[in-house]
């Protein structure tokens, strides 16, 4: 099991935890299981075709998973994940 953690802005759409512990030997298998859960959350971290959104960063125990394997990132002793959005403004 990881523990996945959602910012606030996040959290509505996934009705309004702000942490999950979900089993999955991957990024992309604990995301299929949030997404199942919670389709809307689903939109916002992956496109249609799967692919992690380029706005939003997945960090595996403080590491960004693209510096890894990205959603093939393995989780095998992996404590944490973390979800963070980008945020823009000017």
């Amino acid at each position: 099991m990881v523990m996945v953690l959602l910012p606030a802005m996040l959290r509505p759409l996934a009705g309004g935890a702000a942490t999950f512990d979900v089993d999955g030997p991957t990024l992309d298998a604990v995301l299929d299981s949030l997404g199942a859960e919670f389709p809307a959350l689903e939109r916002r971290l992956r496109n249609e075709t799967g692919a992690l959104r380029r706005y939003v960063n997945f960090y595996v125990d403080g590491e960004e998973c693209r510096r890894l394997d990205g959603a093939k990132t393995s989780l095998d002793g992996a404590k944490e994940v973390q979800i963070i959005p980008s945020v823009a403004g000017g």
